[in-house]
This record gives C-alpha cells, sequence and structure tokens, in this order.
C-alpha cells in the first residue's frame, strides 16, 4: 500500500494544526514519547517535527509533504513547492511578522544606524540578506530563546522577533524599526511528490479538507422559516457567501430559509430577523466549508 509521509509540526503550530486536522475528518494521536503520531487514514505516515527543519525534510525526500512557516522556507533556502496558504484563525493576522526591535531608549532609530551593532533571532540567514540589502555590516547570532530578554538586558543592540500584534513586544519596551519579512503557515511537498499522480492526488484531496476546515472556524448555519410575504424584508438583512437557499415548505405561503454567515454577526442578526418576520430560527456549527 502507497503512504504519504506527511510531515506534522512540533511546537507552537501543533495544537492549531491538530485541531484543523479534526475538524477536517481525520483523528490523530500523539504520544507524548513518540515523535510518530496516529491517523486514521491507513493512506497517511505522519511525523512530528519542528516548523524550523521542516522544509529541509520536504525538499531532502525524507519526507512526501508538511506543514511549517513560509518563514522557515526562506530562512532554510529549501527548494520545495507551496500547495496551500493556511490561515488558521480569523481573529489573527493573516501573516506573522519578523520585525526588527530595539529598546524604547535606543538611539537606533532605522536599520542604516545598526552598522557594528549585535542582533540575535532564529531568523539568521533571512536578517543576513536583510541587512545585506541594506548595505549594514552588523554582527547576527543565533537566540535559542529569551531573545526579547536579551536587548533588554543589555547583551545585544536590536533582536528579529517573530509577532503577530507587537504586543509582547511592547511589554519588554521595545520598539519596531522595521518589518524584516511576513510569513503564513503553508503546506509544502518536495517536487518528486508533486510529479507522483497518487501523492499529488492525496495531498490535493488533504488540502481541499484542511482549507474547508478553515474556512468554517467562526462560521455558522442558519435556518429560518419566513412567509412569503416577508421573504424580501428578511432576505435584506441576510448576508451570506452567495445567495441564501430559498426552498418551498408544506404550507404555499411559507418558505425555508439558509444560509452561512459569521458567527460573530449572529447576536445582532437573530433578533433583527424574527423581528423582520423569521420563525423557527435554528442556528448550528460548521465542520468544513468547501468553496
Amino acid at each position: 500500500m502507497k503512504k504519504l509521509r506527511l510531515g506534522l509540526p512540533k511546537g507552537s503550530l501543533q495544537e492549531a494544526t491538530l485541531k484543523v486536522f479534526e475538524r477536517a475528518g481525520f483523528k490523530i494521536y500523539v504520544s507524548s514519547r513518540s515523535y510518530f503520531p496516529t491517523i486514521d487514514d491507513v493512506e497517511i505516515q505522519p511525523v512530528l517535527l519542528r516548523a524550523q527543519e521542516m522544509s529541509r525534510y520536504v525538499e531532502e525526500k525524507a519526507l512526501d509533504c508538511g506543514i511549517t512557516g513560509a518563514d522557515w522556507t526562506l530562512e532554510n533556502g529549501s527548494d520545495v513547492v507551496s500547495m496551500a496558504d493556511l490561515i488558521y484563525a480569523k481573529q489573527t493576522a493573516v501573516k506573522v511578522r519578523w520585525v526588527l526591535a530595539v529598546p524604547e531608549a535606543s538611539d537606533i532609530k532605522t536599520v542604516k544606524d545598526l552598522s557594528g551593532k549585535r542582533i540575535a533571532t532564529e531568523l539568521v540567514n533571512v536578517t543576513k540578506n536583510y541587512l545585506k540589502k541594506n548595505n549594514v555590516k552588523a554582527d547576527v547570532e543565533f537566540s535559542w530563546g529569551a531573545t526579547e530578554a536579551k536587548v533588554a538586558d543589555g547583551l545585544v543592540d536590536a533582536v528579529v522577533e517573530l509577532t503577530e500584534t507587537g504586543s509582547s513586544l511592547r511589554a519588554h519596551k521595545l520598539r519596531i524599526i522595521d518589518t524584516i519579512v511576513e510569513s503564513v503557515t503553508q503546506f509544502v511537498a518536495n517536487k518528486e511528490a508533486v510529479k507522483d499522480p497518487w501523492k499529488k492526488d492525496k495531498m490535493e484531496q488533504i488540502v481541499m479538507l484542511l482549507k474547508g476546515a478553515i474556512a468554517a472556524n467562526n462560521m455558522v448555519g442558519l435556518k429560518m422559516n419566513v412567509e412569503k410575504k416577508k421573504l424580501d424584508a428578511v432576505l435584506k438583512i441576510l448576508p451570506s457567501l452567495q445567495n441564501p437557499t430559498v426552498s418551498h415548505l408544506s404550507k404555499d405561503n411559507w418558505l425555508a430559509v439558509e444560509t452561512v454567515i459569521d458567527e460573530s454577526t449572529v447576536r445582532t442578526l437573530i433578533p433583527k430577523l424574527k423581528n423582520a418576520g423569521a420563525h423557527g430560527i435554528i442556528e448550528y456549527s460548521l465542520n468544513k466549508l468547501i468553496y
């Protein structure tokens, strides 16, 4: 039996990734003592790896595909195929940023002021390329962690750190000078796997289900019954991905209306729909939304 070797990210992306797979219909069990999870799909062979090294193993064909950040693919210089961007949650930024930051009281105002200074980061190669592009010579050292604390304690002059909102940096009294690179979670594959018809089809199926699960996040379905004479009033209130589904009920003068909407709008919409003449309003959750 053919198997697809799939890399799942261990660390900060792990929990969110497993939740998306679960909503997509895959049950994955991860043991705390093993890097080889079990999955209820005999055609998939999952492996847990750090997102930072995922693209290297995919490029080297140890894995057929994997989930990682575009930033780490860029950092590793990996020649892989990006099959999809995976935005896990609508409430988070579409892209995360690696930013150049210094202490609030620092005299450093622009990247040019970093000449001869020391910078700490996990994203060493990308940072070096950024400095080269700006004709700045500075020392870039790899940071094993606690990067923000290093600049706060004066061990380094600046950091390049990952952020979504910048709140953590501000809490550490750091000031952002520039954005080095933006990144998004991606499903990547090696070129040989993409050329294999069975593996390509299997990966496209997984991607479709994952994207469907992600699209359904924070979305709900609404069903309601409406008298024909009040349909226009209800439809004017009701947003929809395309057009609401309207079907006839056993009573000739009544219709059933169904649509999908953003969950955050439900609490304001339902009272308006009720006042416009909707009856028997039902809200239900979604697992997948396939466009």
